[in-house]
């Protein structure tokens, strides 16, 4: 092997070039027309670009010419994209290229659900009860369930393919036929295969998994077990390793039955045997089997020492496993989790848009794979993942809070992502005891939301020991951000004048200081006419109040800043700036002095707490960042847009995507909640409901059209 292909795109071809160039091999990678600047294309040493879009990255033809194209001699899919595909596999050993990857047979073999788990069973591993669903008759598939000895709740899954696509969760066997058909629709979708069948679901039920490595010598080792029990939607947001739920005894036992399983289908490349385990007994058993390098296989890499893509580069190059069983420790505890450009307090609506910052703290000790830069474009298109952190600790606990620390410190700017969400996920006194089922997002919806009550809360003086003002992160979040951001943009915007213009594009309104006397404040038009100096005289007397949104955690607070003028106390300065404001809901108002500023660093004071944050700003947005975390603050327009009021309710695109399915026609009458059309963004399918009983009055998209952010699409007439 000399050169290699990698025909996949973002963090995992960034991590997978990264090893191959370590290993002396020329590296090229595939590319759209707009991914000159992405990182994968800087990393490698050539790139291909392959056109447009998603539809290239499916296509193993595509990627086998883009491979001859680059002179490579190997093809490594990465995760997703072809990966699990036996005919992709079959397409690059014919073009006679080394597929870094099982042989064609293992892949299709556990690519049918149905089929691993008859392999499973002949290895001797533990099964739940299962039927395949069969037929268009929905009247023939509870009678089937019910014979198979299934009681709800159950789960409909596609038999094949992945990553929790073409899979529903029923709770009422009444909703079955629903289910079906929509988990059928989903798989046909993403991997041309509609075939679905319906398990017993573990109501409290962890998920395990161990990985597995062979070589073509018949030689097979497991590297220990990861828990990826943190889920939404059946996709995977926080793992670990070890798992805390697995003992040495059931290490051994899940182990042994992952191997004898590998070396019945004579695997001979990176696997993962999947489990349920019950949370409440402990029993486990058999889910399926991953044929390709997962997503959270740095957590292996971190307790094993072991570099996954390297061994898995040195077996398909036709070298021998370099250890045996006896020579896997395990060695402290590793956590990653998985940082997406979705907005969990909005029902994990993807966002799209361009990442104006990515900092990762260089000195967190958390180790990232990312696929961005500055600069990037995350588009519907692709799936949401745009980072992966992980923290490597002796301890979990250790483990646990360097992740969340590191998360707060990350400057991540430009889209929505789900960081808050992990950061309170990881600070859980339920995650920190290690009491996980796959259920735990669903059971703690506030760790999706802003002002959650088990934020980190910082002492209070009568607990003994004297530390003013906010007292838990979010307050400092919405309370001493957009006050140290707002003392930012008038210093930075006027330099070192006496006093701050009116900001452009900040909506004013005149606001006398509290307990303060004197006439009427300065209108917009009395301003418009004063100079530097009359400014400064005629705001002596008055303070300028401006109005800022405020989201965090994709919430929106309007907060009201009164901007003053004072004599800076160190002369440091040649004019100190203070800013007191009122954030609704939050019972108390904030009051800021400006300390120091050097380009985007702000040093402020409130109520006795000095924090040192960090401004940056994008047209009319603004991020301020600090050790609690960032907050994001957009301007205000001076003057309302009249317009932005009228606009459709709940019939509209909330983000680019293609449509799946009209569930309605022209002239149907509608209940409140009732599905319109289903459209996919980012790999996850978005239900567009009717906001009220209505009329359907037209249906303005087909199944197949594609649609931008907002685009209406159906129209209703009230009922």
């Amino acid at each position: 092997m000399r050169g290699l292909f990698v025909a996949n795109r973002g963090e995992i071809a960034c991590r997978i070039v990264r090893t191959a160039r370590a290993m002396g091999l020329r590296t090229a990678v595939p590319c759209g027309p707009d991914d000159g600047t992405a990182p994968w294309v800087a990393l490698a040493d050539v790139a291909v670009d392959v056109g447009p879009g998603l539809a290239p990255f499916l296509d193993p033809s595509a990627m086998v010419a883009a491979a001859l194209a680059a002179g490579a001699d190997a093809v490594h899919p990465g995760y997703g994209f072809l990966s699990e595909r036996a005919d992709a596999a079959r397409a690059v050993l014919d073009a006679g290229l080394t597929w870094v990857g099982p042989h064609p047979r293992a892949i299709a073999a556990m690519g049918d659900k149905l089929a691993a788990k008859a392999a499973a069973a002949d290895a001797g591993i533990p099964l739940l009860p299962s039927v395949e669903l069969t037929g268009d008759d929905p009247a023939a598939w509870r009678p089937a369930v019910e014979g198979a000895g299934i009681g709800a709740p159950l789960l409909v899954k596609a038999a094949a393919g992945g990553g929790g696509r073409g899979m529903r969760r029923v709770d009422d066997l009444d909703d079955l036929a629903d289910a079906v058909v929509a988990a059928r629709r989903e798989a046909e979708a993403a991997f041309g295969d509609g075939t679905v069948f319906a398990e017993q679901l573990v109501p409290r039920a962890r998920h395990v998994e161990v990985q597995v490595v062979g070589d073509a010598h018949g030689h097979v080792v497991h590297l220990g077990e990861r828990e990826c029990s943190i889920q939404r939607r059946h996709q995977k947001v926080v793992e670990e390793a070890p798992s805390p739920a697995v003992d040495d005894d059931r290490r051994r036992a899940m182990g042994a039955a992952a191997v004898r399983l590998a070396e019945a289908l004579s695997y001979d490349s990176l696997g993962t045997v999947e489990y349920v385990l019950d949370a409440d007994t402990g029993d486990w058993w058999f889910l399926e089997v991953n044929t390709r390098l997962q997503v959270e296989h740095p957590v292996t890499e971190a307790v094993t020492g072991l570099d996954l893509v390297r061994l898995q580069l040195e077996v398909a190059d036709g070298a021998p496993l370099p250890l045996h069983q006896d020579d896997v420790r395990l060695d402290g505890h590793a956590i990653e989790v998985r940082l997406v450009a979705e907005d969990p307090a909005q029902g994990w609506l993807p966002s799209t848009g361009t990442i104006h910052r990515w900092r990762p703290d260089p000195d967190d000790g958390v180790r990232w794979d990312a696929g961005v830069a500055d600069g990037a474009v995350v588009s519907a298109e692709f799936d949401s993942l745009l980072a992966k952190g992980i923290a490597h600790a002796p301890t979990r606990a250790e483990a646990a809070a360097r992740l969340a620390g590191a998360l707060r410190r990350l400057r991540c700017q430009g889209v929505a992502t789900d960081r808050d969400l992990l950061v309170r996920t990881l600070e859980h006194d339920r995650f920190l005891a290690g009491d996980l089922t796959t259920g735990f997002l669903a059971e703690h919806p506030d760790v999706a939301l802003p002002g959650a009550e088990h934020r980190r809360r910082r002492p209070s003086p009568d607990e003994g020991r004297h530390l003013p003002g906010p007292t838990t992160d979010d307050d400092v979040l919405v309370e001493v951000h957009p006050l140290a951001g707002a003392l930012w943009l008038a210093a930075t915007e006027r330099g070192t004048g006496p006093w701050p213009r009116v900001l452009p594009g900040w909506r004013v309104a005149p606001a006398a200081p509290p307990g303060a006397a004197g006439g009427p404040a300065p209108t917009d038009a009395d301003r418009a006419d004063l100079d530097d100096d009359e400014l400064a005289a005629l705001l002596s007397h008055h303070h300028a109040a401006i109005e800022l949104a405020v989201e965090v955690g994709g919430a929106t607070e309007l907060v009201r800043v009164a901007i003053d003028r004072a004599q800076h106390p160190s002369g440091a300065l040649p004019w100190a700036l203070a800013a007191t404001t009122s954030a609704p809901g939050r019972g108390r108002a904030g009051h800021v002095h400006l300390l120091a500023l050097d380009g985007e660093a702000v040093r402020v004071r409130h109520d006795g707490l000095v924090l040192d944050a960090e401004a940056h700003r994008v047209g009319d947005r603004l991020w301020v960042s600090s050790p609690f975390g960032e907050t994001e603050l957009r301007l205000l327009p001076r003057l309302a847009d009249p317009g932005a009021a009228a606009g459709g309710g709940g019939t509209t695109a909330p983000v680019p995507g293609r449509i799946l399915a009209v569930e309605v026609t022209d002239g149907q009458r509608v209940a409140a909640g009732d599905v319109l059309v289903v459209l996919e963004a980012m790999k996850v399918e978005h239900r567009i409901v009717a906001p009220a009983d209505a009329v359907v009055a037209e249906v303005l998209v087909a199944p197949g059209d594609r649609v931008d952010a907002h685009q209406v699409l159906v129209r209703l007439d009230a009922g």
